[in-house]
């Protein structure tokens, strides 16, 4: 009695007739090569960070990071508008406060930097997705992203000041609050109080596997949130570290986080797969500043071509698994594919 071979009903065809493979045949012209393309990029697929700062007209770029500006609420409409425009479905805020005090308070301020930034989105550029990131290393002096006794981040209090920080984005309209401190606990506890709110609409994008990464230098600058004293290895993973991440996605999402992402991207695209693969859910990465700064200053030196670098490293994030992906070129890379 014959058994059926395990190998596909294509490759058995192939051993038997002996034909030449070609695989050049489906290279050979453009149209060809879109026809098979596997992984396709589309504006659908970005967010766009932005810099929201206090004062009116303001506009300052962001040393390290070309292109990328600190900009006052009526510019973030400009900006926001523009990229909506560009096809864009959503905007990333960060925010930089008049003034700073250890517990990081103004983060949950109403009348802080991003809640009027939320507020003048919904009302100026309708249908636009707004996220806003959620930490207190923006609000705090010591620029550490909780409260901190001595050189310790103390969790638990942290996490009420970030629950505080995200209610107060709710309830100025935002979409989804994105929690991006890493305390433990910090997604149950945001859920718990927007559900409690009335806000139970609202969505929270995890930054569930966010790596103590050498490649957030220029954001720091662009939000002003370099900690005064020690590093965040306390609670930010080991870039050595794929299992424990898996570990950090599955707490995230039991505790009701409904996106995950991975922070950053390009040296972590093994973990955004694994992340993908474990769970099959939407699944983040955020291409971070450093990783944006390398390309621009590589092609401002005339070592890459920049619009196909651009491409090559966005479509490799996608192709990793990411359904989102956060990017300083978000602008550029929909005028590019439009």
């Amino acid at each position: 009695m014959a058994t059926k071979t395990s190998e596909p009903h294509v490759r058995t065809s192939r051993a038997i007739l002996d034909l030449p493979q070609r695989p050049r045949r489906l290279r050979r012209s453009a149209a060809m090569r879109a026809l098979v393309r596997e992984t396709r990029l589309s504006p659908d697929n970005f967010l766009y960070p932005l810099f929201v700062i206090p004062g009116e007209g303001e506009r300052r770029e962001v040393g390290s990071m070309p292109g990328v500006y600190q900009r006052s609420v009526d510019e973030i409409v400009k900006e926001a508008a523009a990229a909506k425009s560009d096809g864009l479905p959503g905007v990333l805020l960060f925010g930089l406060p008049e003034s700073k005090d250890p517990a990081g308070t103004g983060a949950s301020d109403p009348e802080g930097p991003v809640q009027m930034a939320i507020r003048a989105l919904k009302r100026e550029v309708p249908g636009l997705l707004v996220v806003t990131d959620v930490c207190l290393c923006e609000y705090t002096s010591h620029g550490h992203c909780g409260i901190v006794d001595g050189e310790e981040i103390v969790n638990d209090s942290t996490v009420e000041e970030l629950a505080r920080a995200a209610l107060s984005h709710a309830a100025a309209g935002a979409d989804i609050v994105a929690p991006s401190d890493m305390m433990d606990g910090r997604v149950g506890r945001i859920r718990e109080r927007l559900d409690e709110a009335g806000f139970s609409q609202v969505a929270i994008m995890a930054y569930a596997a966010k790596y103590c990464s050498a490649f957030y230098g220029p954001f720091r600058e662009a939000a002003d949130s370099a900690p005064a004293f020690g590093d965040r290895r306390s609670h930010q993973m080991d870039p050595a570290n794929v299992e424990e991440a898996l570990r950090e996605v599955a707490l995230d999402l039991d505790e009701g986080a409904d996106i995950v992402m991975v922070k950053p991207a390009i040296t972590y695209l093994d973990v955004i797969s694994r992340v993908k693969q474990e769970f099959g859910v939407p699944t983040a990465a955020y291409h971070v500043s450093g990783e944006y700064a390398m390309l621009k200053a590589a092609a401002r030196n005339g070592w890459i071509d920049e619009p196909r670098a651009m491409m090559e490293t966005l479509t490799s994030i996608r192709r990793a698994g990411a359904d989102i992906v956060i990017t300083y070129y978000a602008r550029e890379v929909a005028r590019a594919l439009a």
